[in-house]
């Protein structure tokens, strides 16, 4: 059947003039000086403020918790410029060198939006007895000192248009975090929603940020915090884990989200207790699970190559760097230690930003940590932060740019 359709003088008139766009641009471009373009446009500056690569950060304070056996640092930019506005929940990747080696760590930021308004932001790092970075910091870094940070980063944070106006937050250990600074946020009237924190600690002497909990909880009453301890019992506090039926207990009737944060073992209970509240999937929020340190205990892992050695390749542009890679290790792991400065963020397989291409040998993925893309998987791309090396191997890492 035919189509008739009328144009107007006006709807011609448009069409004959963005047929003769291209004409026109080109016409200017020919009249354009040929020199580089040094103009300094107040909106770029503003991204540049928001969206840095890196920033260089200055440690401006330090809060000591010996109690819970972790500090936090409290950081300024180095220029002077305010710190780059963040959701509460995120997180920020830093970066700094260890003798040869230049490494990154992601940690959540605990301290409020309102504060990076002010020109600070902060991290609080808990001392790991099987990691290094997190004892290096704690140990070596000063007031004064610099290194490198990105801008907060991931999507763990409220968004009301997604998650239940309640949230019911499951904490463990260092996991407290990101709550921390929603809770900051809601006392500031940065966030408007009602969180309340399971937050679970071997015993009462070990509990991260507990004053400064108590002081937000008496200023707004959108914020309740559950101490909930697992080798000691005592009066005003819950006793166990973080069961379903807790997490019942203190959300009440009206609809309500679970946000999940703390250590590989927590994780891995909760998974468990989970379904058993019957929430839709939306209604289920969970921080980047790290990536395990126990490989050889995940499902198809070839149990023959555990505590092997293997010669790791690297290509980085025109440069070839040869070095060695346990297979009890993420490939990032033995990367950094080459002193190689490959990209990465996340250090959970998530974001993608380590992505790289594996030209031959063999690598294992653990499941719950694979976030490749379907197309990544088919065309040999894997996350070196995320996987681990089954024989000798040869990858190209994109490099990193930090001024």
């Amino acid at each position: 059947m035919a189509l008739n359709v009328k144009v107007g003088l006006i709807g011609l008139l448009d069409m004959l003039k963005f047929a003769n766009l291209g004409k026109k641009r080109e016409k200017i471009i020919a009249k354009a000086p040929a020199e580089e373009i040094t103009a300094d446009y107040p909106v770029n500056n503003f991204a540049k403020t928001l969206h840095p690569d890196f920033q260089t950060l200055v440690v401006d304070k330090i809060i000591d918790r010996p109690a819970a056996c972790a500090k936090t640092f409290v950081f300024r930019r180095a220029d002077g410029k305010p710190a780059p506005y963040f959701r509460a929940g995120q997180y920020v990747s830093l970066k700094f060198p260890i003798g040869k080696s230049f490494v990154s760590r992601p940690y959540s930021i605990s301290s409020s939006p309102k504060e990076a308004l002010e020109g600070t932001i902060a991290v609080t790092v808990k001392r790991n007895p099987s990691g290094f970075a997190a004892d290096w910091l704690l140990d070596h870094l000063k007031e004064g000192d610099r290194l490198f940070g990105s801008e907060g980063l991931g999507s763990f944070y409220y968004e009301k248009y997604r998650d239940a106006p309640h949230v019911v937050a499951l904490a463990g250990g260092s996991g407290i975090t990101p709550f921390y600074s929603m809770a900051c946020a809601i006392r500031d009237g940065i966030e408007d929603f009602r969180l309340t924190i399971l937050f679970g600690n071997r015993t009462a002497d070990s509990i991260l940020f507990r004053d400064e909990f108590d002081a937000i909880a008496a200023a707004t009453d959108k914020v309740k915090v559950v101490h909930v301890l697992s080798d000691e019992e005592r009066e005003g506090y819950e006793h166990g884990f973080l069961t379903a039926e807790l997490i019942r207990k203190y959300a009440g009737d009206e609809p309500y989200s679970v946000f999940v944060s703390g250590p590989g073992p927590m994780f891995r209970f909760v998974n468990g207790e989970l379904p058993k509240l019957g929430l839709e999937k939306k209604y289920i929020r969970k921080e980047n699970p790290a990536v395990t340190k126990s490989v050889w205990e995940e499902p198809g892992y070839p149990a023959d190559r555990k505590d092997k050695v293997f010669r790791l390749t690297v290509r980085q542009g025109p440069n070839e760097t040869v070095c060695d890679c346990s297979a009890n290790e993420p490939i990032l792991v033995a990367i950094e230690r080459a002193g190689i400065r490959a990209p990465s963020r996340c250090r959970s397989g998530e974001c993608g930003w380590c992505r790289s291409r594996v030209v031959s040998g063999e690598v294992f993925i653990p499941a719950e940590t694979d976030g490749r893309r379907w197309a990544d998987k088919r065309c040999g791309e894997i996350h070196p932060c995320a996987s681990f090396a089954l024989s000798d191997l040869t990858i190209v890492v994109p490099g990193e740019y930090i001024k």
